[in-house]
């Protein structure tokens, strides 16, 4: 037999769920994960901070837009997801453009001096700051409880998530699309593809023309700060180059060194030389040598050319939806993307302002 519905989603990360708990309110929705669980590539490995001023004018339109709701999770959770943070920048003389240009349009950045940056992360090496600021307001994100809250939402209003199903073929027929997986048989009318990593390749077997993404690979590892030092409120720190930063969490850091390698869509594992060289410049910025890596990780952040997500429908194909590259801003953008996906995909008009709805077009991608 074939399950159909109105909507049907490939991808259970945080886009995929926040659009089936938007869209099943108003409309019978089916989700397709392909894993055994839900969040296990980009979502369950996020860095889990809202930044206000992260990314391009775009995305920080989607990060203001989502904050709200971060805030006050409405039919998601009982309190606020976000707990206070900060988000600290700094340069070294080389690195003062880079610093410059991410000032550059935003909003909320405090000035500081090289003395004030190390009160606030006492283990920075004063000599090498030539310039620091902070976003106060940046906050950790509860990611596990967005997700299981869009989860929630979505089975309440009828919505059917089934895992361990991998869409092995798709094909158009008859008005709707057709999806074939070990799990059973697919159809609807509309087609999201919040497939992560694996967008083209969904794109690819629907015979849809891909939107040029590019998954990147991001490492971590948790590592133990020095005896003596509460850094339980201490903030993000990061290179104004992006070379590196360092978040602590629950009680230990979290250090990446923000590597951004292209490779094919896979269950990401941790390149050890990529990891080596960004703990090492982490080491050259602080007070403090690793001496043990405790855990390392790695995930994929997917990219398109201009570093902007592509949301809406594909200009070759009928309701084939696209949902994808979101890059490192999907948790942070997720509420935002998931009711303009909702608002495109009934027919009703955005919250979010035209410009960037248009910005976000995927036809964008598909011009010469």
């Amino acid at each position: 037999m074939t399950l159909r519905s109105e909507f049907l989603i490939i991808g259970g990360g945080i886009a995929g769920a926040g659009a089936a708990a938007r869209l099943a309110p108003d409309a019978s929705v089916t989700l397709l994960e392909m894993e055994d669980a839900l969040g296990r590539h980009a979502t369950g490995r996020s860095a889990a901070i809202f930044i206000r001023n992260y990314g391009n004018a775009t995305l920080r339109a989607l990060n203001v837009a989502s904050e709200p709701i971060l805030e006050t999770p409405e039919g998601l959770s009982g309190h606020s997801l976000l707990t206070p943070r900060g988000e600290m920048l700094i340069a070294t003389e080389e690195e003062l453009g880079a610093f410059q240009a991410y000032l550059d349009g935003a909003d909320g950045m405090d000035l500081l001096t090289a003395e004030e940056a190390v009160t606030l992360f006492p283990l920075l090496k004063k000599d090498r700051i030539a310039a620091a600021a902070i976003e106060r307001a940046a906050r950790d994100i509860d990611v596990d409880r967005l997700l299981q809250g869009f989860v929630r939402l979505a089975r309440q209003h009828g919505a059917k998530i089934v895992i361990r199903a991998p869409a092995e073929t798709i094909r158009w027929a008859q008005g709707a699309w057709r999806v074939e997986t070990p799990a059973g048989s697919f159809e609807a009318p509309v087609l999201i593809n919040a497939a992560g990593a694996w967008a083209d390749v969904i794109a690819a077997r629907a015979q849809i023309q891909g939107i040029g993404l590019q998954p990147m690979r991001r490492s971590a590892a948790i590592v133990a700060p020095p005896d003596g030092f509460d850094i339980t409120s201490w903030p993000l720190v990061a290179s104004a180059s992006e070379s590196w930063y360092v978040k602590p969490d629950a009680g230990k850091f979290m250090v990446s060194p923000a590597d951004e390698d292209p490779v094919e869509p896979h269950d990401a594992w941790v390149d050890d030389m990529a990891l080596a060289e960004g703990l090492h410049r982490f080491e050259q910025a602080v007070k403090m040598q690793i001496t043990r890596v405790e855990h390392s990780w790695a995930g994929l952040r997917s990219f398109v050319r201009d570093r902007t997500p592509a949301v809406g429908f594909a200009p070759d194909g009928d309701g084939f939806f696209w949902l994808a590259g979101q890059g490192g801003y999907g948790v942070q953008t997720a509420p935002a993307l998931s009711q303009l996906t909702a608002d495109l995909c009934l027919g009703r008009k955005p919250e979010l302002a035209q410009e960037v709805v248009q910005a976000l077009d995927p036809s964008r991608l598909s011009q010469n």
